[in-house]
């Protein structure tokens, strides 16, 4: 499976950025789709995920901001971002989550950067 993520770039605060991430595949295999991110100097934490039945769920810190849909025909998730603040400057990871009846599979894209000025 490879996911790749774009849509990254400098914008400044109050304004809007679409992230997407197609995958190799088709994503309706895959239990959920979500969009993390890594500012530096801090973890890796979930922004949004949605599942396959097109359950969704945010972050706090983003509620009401951002919004993430999938379009399966596509095989792409993705992420509206407005009124950005600088605190949401990072890198957007893609991730696709397979449930297995004994495991968790986590698939990964290469990361797209997003950088919010003041």
């Amino acid at each position: 499976v490879q996911l790749q993520a774009s849509g990254g770039g400098l914008v400044q605060a109050g304004g809007s950025l679409r992230l997407s991430c197609v995958a190799s595949g088709r994503i309706h295999r895959f239990s959920s789709m979500g969009w993390y991110r890594q500012a530096p100097g801090h973890q890796r934490e979930l922004v949004a995920g949605i599942t396959n039945g097109g359950y969704t769920n945010y972050a706090d810190s983003v509620k009401g901001r951002f919004t993430i849909s999938r379009d399966n025909a596509k095989n792409t998730v993705y992420l509206q971002m407005n009124s950005l603040k600088p605190e949401d400057t990072g890198v957007y990871y893609c991730n696709a989550r397979k449930v297995v009846v004994s495991a968790i599979l986590d698939y990964w894209g290469q990361g797209t950067l997003v950088t919010v000025s003041s």
